[in-house]
This record gives structure tokens, sequence and C-alpha cells, in this order.
């Protein structure tokens, strides 16, 4: 898998171009929408929704076409602050509205659902500005021209001669983390430097935007997309910890800051 999104001399977000590969003697498929929404359902974003559950949408400006947006952030922080921005321009809006925490799959189901609907609801992702800026700098370091990025950056490591992804294990698989933090992969990334130093070198990071991920997943026949693994900020998972303690489905993202064997660069 030598690149999951090809990217414009602007970085513009375009279609996953990964190339069709053989497993077993058999054509690999894309993921089905099962198998996307059980390795969408263990991130946590954020909504701003009243006690119903309807989100907070905003509307096209009059006289302009166009579909309602609903924000979906991946920071509960941001999410928060935009709701005291709002009790400041409209209290009496914001007092019927909170911060809700769902599932990243329950998000894309929703999108996926209404496709082809003349007034279904669209999506936007809201990125923290840190990660952004940390994606334009990477961008940058590649030789690209770019003053910003377009999409959600979700950032994966490489290494070795060719390249590959540094994968971690997981139970009996192999599989390639994909972090919405850049910081959350660093720990990842030293500890392969520490085992495998004469590796050290080889080692960079790599930023995708999680849109185009999503996209590759239902339209790409290659198997490394099955062995993706999306890796939520750690301050969400904290969050979401404080809250509903008991909440089985964060043991997953939890597992990914553990100790584990040393990661391993993909084998292509």
């Amino acid at each position: 898998m030598k690149s999951l999104v090809r990217w414009s001399t602007t970085a513009a977000l375009v279609g996953g171009t990964l190339m069709g590969t053989l497993v077993g003697g058999l054509q690999a498929l894309a993921l089905t929408p099962e198998q996307i929404s059980q390795k969408l359902r263990a991130v946590p974003v954020f909504t701003i929704a009243n006690n119903q559950g309807a989100p907070l949408v905003a509307q096209p400006p009059n006289g302009q076409k166009g579909n309602p947006v609903a924000g979906v952030f991946i920071s509960q922080k941001d999410a928060a602050a935009f709701l005291e921005n709002l009790k400041a321009k409209n209290p009496a809006l914001a007092k019927d509205v909170r911060v809700v925490p769902v599932s990243l799959a329950e998000v894309y189901q929703l999108n996926q659902g209404a496709q082809g609907k003349p007034d279904k609801l669209d999506f936007a992702y809201v990125p923290t500005k840190q990660q952004v800026d940390s994606a334009v700098a990477i961008l940058k370091q590649g030789g690209q021209q770019v003053s910003q990025f377009n999409g959600t950056p979700l950032f994966v490591a490489r290494a070795g001669k060719e390249k590959g992804f540094l994968t971690i294990q997981e139970g009996n698989q192999s599989v390639i983390p994909m972090f919405f933090n850049k910081e959350d992969l660093q720990p990842l990334v030293d500890r392969f430097k520490q085992q495998k130093p004469d590796l050290a070198a080889t080692v960079d990071i790599q930023v995708f935007p999680l849109e185009g991920v999503m996209e590759a997943m239902k339209k790409e026949k290659d198997p490394q997309l099955d062995k993706i693994v999306l890796i939520p900020p750690r301050e969400t998972i904290e969050f979401v910890r404080s809250q509903q303690p008991q909440q089985g489905q964060q043991q997953r993202p939890q597992q990914g800051q553990q100790q584990r064997p040393a990661p391993q660069p993909q084998r292509r």
C-alpha cells in the first residue's frame, strides 16, 4: 500500500488510488459497510444536539442552494468552546443544545443512508487547529507548497528501505494504526527507533485525510485497508471514560496506547 490518497500540488482531497491485489488466489474486495462501521465504531466524536439527539445544523444563506450541515468535532474541547461561543451570540438557541458524544460509525451510517436524497444532511468534520498545523508542516517537509490541509488529519508512521507502514500486533493480527493526534503516534515511533536502531533514520510520518481513508475503504480493492485501525485522541478516550466508566467499546482504543511487541514496518 504505497499511498492511500494522492495529493495535488494544492493538497486538495482526491479519491483513493490503491491498487487491487490478490490474496490467497482470490481478488481483494472493498470493505463491506459493516466492516467499515466496525472500524469507526470505537472512535468517539462530538456534535452539538438537543435533548432529543437532533443535531444543530447550519442552513445555506438565503437564496443559495445547498444542504444543511452539521458539525462533527474531533475534540470535545473544541465542541465545548463552540457551544460557549454560541451561548454568547445566541443564548436562546444555546440553552436547548449540548455537546453530545457519538460514534464515528453512527455519523458515517447516517451520511451513507442519506446519499441521493434531495434534503440530505451533510456532515462537516472539524479537526483541531493543532493537528491541521502538524499536517501542513508534514506536507511542507515532503516538498509540497501548501498553506492548508483539506480534511481531517490521520497520522501514520513508515520505516525501512521500502517505507512500509509501521504495524502493531493486535491479537493474532498485525494492524496499521492511524492516529488522530500526531503526539499520540510519537511514543510508537520512539519505541520503534529504540528497538530497531538500524532503521531509526528511515522513519518518517505521513498524513492522510480521514475522509479519503473512509472513501478508500468503501471503494478500493486493497487488503491492506482491512489492517487499518483508527486510534482516537488520548484526551477523547479519557473524557469518554470519565463520563461512562463502564463503556466497553473504549477498550480497543486504549490498547493502541499500551505496551506491545515492537512495531514493525509493513512489508509489501
